[in-house]
């Protein structure tokens, strides 16, 4: 694709690119948060710009809302969608269940939103996000900011009763104050190495008074999209357990993902 590009953005802008060819005419679309979705989002840009294709989406935060309008993707709110037809986003780790962890980003919550207000969700990463087990990328979990701290030991004690490797935790920084979610919330990282029950633990943590969402994605994605660096993708799908490779065909000119980071 690129001489600038690393491998590892090289597999990032493939899924990307493959993600977005599922989005048709008229649809409305849920748009992800985090350097792997910045790649869908361009790419769905170019497609509205050079093909006109004919959409409207919703944005998981405030920094993806900026770089859809840069592409010239019509922006609305989830409340005035209703309902979307699809969402595609990145993932930190999923598994063979299609089960996730999300939130490296600051935004699970509003992207736990968007993607179950959705008919479908595709998910697009690069192939080392798939694990065996979840849990080795931190767990984010998102916290009023009141009692903060009292809401941390709760959620310590909670992790005493679950197959995790690991308890540790810790609040998320910006600088040296609290990281804020858009929401003017706090984020919790959860160090637990490997998660047992996925589903059982994100049932509990939400029970948690001062938790609001959890960053585990469980029966939410459909079809993941693997992207490799050297044009092949791969696509799962859950409800066949279908896989199909394919090759990603790059554009010779121009460099349409230059310029994006997280």
């Amino acid at each position: 694709m690129s001489e600038n590009l690393s491998p590892i953005d090289e597999a990032k802008a493939n899924a990307g690119r493959k993600a977005v060819e599922f989005v048709e005419d008229g649809m409305k679309v849920g748009l992800g948060t985090g350097s792997t979705a910045a790649w869908m989002v361009r790419r769905l840009g170019e497609r509205v710009r050079d093909e006109g294709l004919k959409i409207v989406a919703v944005p998981t935060s405030s920094r993806t809302a900026a770089l859809a309008r840069d592409v010239g993707i019509r922006i609305i709110t989830l409340d005035e969608a209703k309902w979307l037809d699809l969402t595609i986003d990145g993932a930190d780790e999923f598994d063979a269940e299609m089960n996730l962890i999300k939130g490296g980003g600051g935004a699970l919550l509003q992207e736990k939103i968007v993607a179950t207000a959705s008919d479908k969700m595709i998910v697009i990463a690069d192939a080392a996000k798939e694990v065996a087990h979840l849990g080795a990328f931190p767990l984010p979990i998102e916290v009023i900011p009141f009692g903060a701290e009292v809401t941390r030991g709760l959620v310590e004690e909670l992790l005493g009763a679950f197959d995790v490797m690991g308890r540790n935790t810790t609040i998320r920084m910006s600088g040296d104050q609290p990281f804020r979610t858009d929401e003017g919330n706090f984020i919790i990282d959860l160090h637990l190495g490997r998660i047992g029950n996925p589903r059982q633990l994100a049932l509990m943590l939400n029970q948690v008074p001062g938790v609001v969402e959890n960053g585990l994605f469980v029966d939410i994605c459909d079809r993941v999209v693997i992207g490799h660096a050297d044009g092949r993708v791969e696509v799962r799908d859950i409800h066949d357990l279908s896989i199909d490779v394919s090759e990603t065909l790059i554009a010779e000119t121009g460099n349409i993902f230059s310029g994006i980071g997280d």
